[in-house]
């Protein structure tokens, strides 16, 4: 029986712990992947409501402010309540993540289930973030603080709503920071829920916005702010180049951004399982309807067991359930919007054209919705368009190799730098490849496994800066050096 359909209950900006209409009146439509209808009309932000939301956490970051002059440990009590109304009110954000984005309600819940470890990882931190004294000639005292970085705008995609809200809000508000987030136009909603928890959890106004709105409009008002102090990005490398700039002509704002990846995993003829070894590579590829940044994208295989790799692979693809996101037994519903189901259907076309062979999959399925066919090639040489560039779909490429030399500097031949993985038994290749590929992650017979605990971030053009663990709080700080001269005589 699938599960039940969420009410949609908020849809305006959220500035200053009010939800309140944008300026100049105007709404977008969120779609529902599963079918292309309109799930709701959500106020859209102008750069007049961005200036409201800016002004709003810069009054919250003040010297005299509740949230400057709270006790870090009292900082760290509101996340945890914050955690607690979020698992509570778990199984209403799955579901309305599975209404707006597409993906399977289980998964969702999953989703959920991480977003709120990782706040709870962060809220643990609130009372631990320290200076040093350091030892220095002369007469002198030295000490070092911590301090919050300030304002920050914080902008996230579409593709694990929460978990990305999560992995932002988290760090930010460990340090003391206040927040102007702009959700993705495609999935705002779970954003704007999650604010009102804030509210209720007692976090003061103008620490926590909410400006949902279109990239162009909002993201670029968020990305050029004199106001705002950092910037941090989640999204596409594309994207990421233009934020850089806008930093750079606005107020030399400090920016992270974990963006694109084509990350290779490596699969030896000393893998032992062969099904084991297909079924992980598998998982990596099309898990989130291949809509992952860090998703094995790049599956090299060795010649000597390539043909079986092979059939193991189509046999996973052709049994993957795919439907209604809301059925308990989904494995892949829609695709999350129409632009991006006809990129990655433009992406097969290329590599069907190139002279990658089809071995299943590789065309939309069914007329309504945004589904598109779990999808495999093989014979894909480094060359072709679908070995280079990232596709975010459910398109498995696998790659032939013959040498363990050959097929690390074919792993590192590429613009990004995100992830990679390697299974193997022989852990003196395993350490090697790890030390070798130029890569954020290395994932030795396993994937995608990224812990609260573990920093996060790419090489490259996979961004810079991490999240994610003690580093991500590095992100949101700035250090302080205070000198005292001793005197030498008491009075």
């Amino acid at each position: 029986m699938p599960v039940k359909k969420p009410e949609i209950f908020y849809t305006k900006l959220f500035i200053n712990n009010e939800f309140v209409d944008a300026a100049n009146g105007k709404t977008f439509s969120v779609l529902d992947p599963s079918s292309g209808e309109v799930i709701s009309n959500v106020s859209e932000a102008s750069a007049e409501d961005v200036d409201k939301a800016v002004a709003a956490a810069r009054a919250a970051f003040s010297s005299k402010a509740p949230w400057r002059t709270m006790d870090a440990s009292q900082r760290g009590e509101l996340m945890y309540k914050l955690c607690d109304l979020i698992e509570q009110d778990s199984d209403y954000l799955a579901r309305l993540d599975t209404l707006d984005n597409g993906k399977p309600y289980t998964e969702c819940l999953g989703d959920l289930d991480y977003s709120v470890k990782t706040l709870r990882y962060y809220a643990g931190w609130c009372d631990k973030i320290h200076g040093d004294t350091v030892p220095c000639d002369g007469p002198y005292m030295c000490l070092t603080r911590k301090e919050p970085v300030g304002v920050v705008g914080q902008i996230i995609p579409w593709n694990y709503p929460v978990m990305m809200l999560a992995w932002k809000w988290g760090p930010a508000l460990a340090t003391g920071c206040t927040v102007v987030l702009k959700p993705a136009e495609l999935t705002p909603l779970s954003s704007l829920y999650v604010a009102q928890l804030a509210k209720k959890a007692g976090f003061p106004p103008g620490v926590l916005n909410v400006v949902p709105g279109l990239g162009n409009v909002a993201g670029h008002a968020v990305a050029h702010h004199q106001d705002i102090d950092k910037v941090a990005f989640t999204g596409s490398t594309a994207i990421g180049r233009k934020i850089m700039q806008a930093a750079g002509v606005s107020n030399l704002k400090r920016v992270t951004m974990e963006l694109g990846g084509k990350s290779p995993l490596v699969v030896c003829e000393d893998c032992g399982d062969l099904d084991e070894a297909a079924e992980l590579c598998h998982t990596a590829m099309f898990g989130n309807h291949g809509q992952n940044c860090c998703a094995g994208s790049r599956t090299f295989v060795h010649e000597s067991i390539y043909d079986e790799f092979i059939k193991r692979a189509v046999k996973l693809a052709k049994e993957r359930i795919v439907g209604c996101p809301f059925d308990e037994k989904t494995q892949q519903g829609p695709q999350v919007s129409q632009q991006q189901m006809e990129r990655i259907l433009g992406y097969i076309e290329k590599g069907k054209a190139e002279g990658a062979r089809l071995e299943c999959g590789g065309a939309r399925l069914g007329n309504k919705g945004y589904f598109v066919q779990p999808t495999v090639f093989s014979e894909v040489t480094d060359n072709m368009t679908i070995a280079k560039e990232e596709i975010f779909g459910p398109v498995q490429v696998i790659l032939r190799f013959s040498t363990f030399e050959e097929v690390i500097e074919r792993s590192n031949k590429t613009e990004y730098g995100l992830a990679s993985g390697i299974i193997t038994k022989d852990i003196n290749k395993a350490l090697t490849y790890a030390q070798a590929v130029r890569a954020g992650s290395v994932w030795v017979n396993c994937y995608d496994l990224c812990l609260p605990q573990t920093p996060f971030g790419g090489y490259k053009q996979s961004g810079h800066g991490r999240e994610l663990g003690e580093d991500g709080l590095a992100e949101y700080l700035e250090t302080k050096t205070i000198l005292i001269k001793v005197p030498s005589k008491m009075s």
